[in-house]
């Protein structure tokens, strides 16, 4: 790999993603070749390339010491060099600001810099709390004073990056907010370093941040979160500013992401899972035997539950083949070792829920088996697809037992909101598959073969087996 593909000059022959599409394209183009190109600006490094192509000087510098502003299309990402912000009004605010598209007023964000109103005005099109920067951007205005320490309560020399960040509860929404920082970083490249860890965060609201993967930010700051008391009653002077790609973007990277039928392997998602692995520093472990690495994630929740949880472990662990670790990955065990234990994992198991997010870090060879997806279909396919993992899941109803048919807060029946029971047979079956998937992946073959513990019969008689 000599170039991750959005850069001027980069090869084809020369680019990290390896992306794929065996299968058909089920009418979304009319080739292969554009099914492939679809898929790698979809959700790939392509789709990097194409926001760069699409960034616009919005208030344009004169001099050096000027500030900039430019963002791409729709306001989705920005970034800036001496950027005033006036946090002064603030004080006057009572209630806590998250999701707010008042923050800012006229005149409270802007620069020494020619302003393109057309431009803006036009660009401010998405004006929605975590779609675009337009709620805030449209406020920009042209400063007469050079933006600098003198003009400020706080002058800022470090690179800042101001974040607006989706639920922090749940794995899936808030992997969204750092796969979509990771992005920005490569969007943000000509700024180089582009992944130090010597930048500040804010974020765009005034409660405190807490999350139970608040450890991953560590992968992009070594300095204490920022949030909007941080300077309230204050004007701020920012040398460097980024506004990143948002987590409900439309047509945004993983949470509305559209993706062509018959692709998988996205480059940009397998490299945020080893940036993240490497960062945080989480273990690779050496296995012990053959045997296959089965995590099964159980759910310690009022629906959603497998009502026969422990038949089908037992089954698993029936099968000597099988090293089988059932997890509860909530905030009683720290992220770091939730980490630890998928990416170490071969197979993982769970029903549908944020907790499948994990799938993210994963090995290359790895496959996720979602036992039931509870009708919401693609949810996880499409992120096993984007991440490179082989995915399975239930297919025949006749063989699982709803409890009820379950109720949404909203009185509604709704299949997330009930417990299920599942045939024994029909569940080792799948897993067998999953098994099949795992032991003939070339990858995993080289990573068993450093201990030179498996034995080539046993693969050679899975490989015989038909796919069921």
């Amino acid at each position: 790999m000599k170039c991750w593909g959005y850069e001027y000059k980069c090869q084809n022959h020369e680019v990290f993603s390896k992306h794929e599409c065996p299968g058909a394209h089920k009418g979304w183009v009319r080739s292969k070749e554009e099914q492939m190109k679809t898929f790698y600006n979809q959700g790939d490094f392509g789709y990097i390339k194409e926001k760069a192509n699409e960034l616009t000087v919005i208030c344009e510098p004169t001099f050096l010491q000027d500030s900039a502003l430019e963002c791409t299309k729709h306001l989705q990402f920005c970034r800036g060099r001496n950027i005033m912000i006036n946090f002064t009004a603030l004080n006057e605010r009572k209630e806590p600001l998250r999701y707010k598209m008042d923050v800012l007023k006229q005149g409270e964000i802007g620069g020494h810099c020619k302003l393109h109103t057309d431009r803006l005005n036009e660009e401010s099109d998405h004006i929605s709390p975590l779609q675009s920067w337009g709620p805030e951007m449209r406020y920009f205005t042209e400063i007469d004073d050079i933006v600098d320490s003198e003009l400020c309560d706080t002058y800022i020399e470090k690179p800042v990056i101001i974040m607006k960040i989706d639920a922090t509860v749940n794995m899936y929404h808030h992997f969204c907010d750092f796969l979509n920082l990771y992005a920005s970083q490569h969007l943000n490249s000509t700024n180089q370093p582009k992944f130090s860890t010597d930048v500040h965060i804010l974020i765009w609201e005034s409660y405190r941040y807490f999350s139970s993967f608040g450890v991953t930010f560590e992968a992009f700051t070594d300095h204490p979160i920022w949030n909007l008391d941080t300077f309230k009653g204050r004007s701020v002077c920012f040398k460097n500013i980024m506004f990143p790609l948002l987590p409900r973007m439309i047509f945004g990277l993983y949470y509305n992401t559209p993706i062509v039928w018959g692709c998988e392997k996205s480059g940009l998602f397998q490299a945020f899972s080893e940036h993240i692995l490497h960062r945080l520093r989480i273990p690779k472990h050496t296995p012990k035997d053959k045997r296959l690495r089965i995590t099964f994630l159980s759910r310690d929740t009022s629906h959603r539950n497998i009502l026969n949880e422990d038949q089908l472990i037992e089954a698993l662990k029936n099968n000597t083949q099988y090293n089988v670790k059932k997890v509860v990955y909530n905030q009683r065990m720290p992220f770091k070792e939730q980490l630890e234990i998928t990416s170490n994992s071969d197979i993982f198991i769970g029903i549908h829920g944020a907790g499948l997010t994990h799938l993210l870090f994963l090995p290359d060879w790895a496959a996720v088996f979602e036992v039931y997806n509870c009708e919401d279909v693609n949810c996880y396919f499409d992120l096993a697809r984007l991440r490179g993992v082989k995915y399975f899941t239930w297919k025949d109803n006749t063989k699982m037992y709803q409890q009820d048919e379950g109720k949404h807060p909203d009185g509604k029946a709704h299949a997330k909101f009930t417990n299920y029971q599942f045939n024994v047979a029909e569940f080792m079956k799948i897993v067998g598959k999953a098994e099949r998937h795992v032991l003939k992946h070339e990858k995993y073959k080289q990573f068993i073969s450093q201990i030179d513990l498996i034995d080539p019969k046993f693969i050679t008689t899975l490989e015989d087996h038909d796919e069921l």
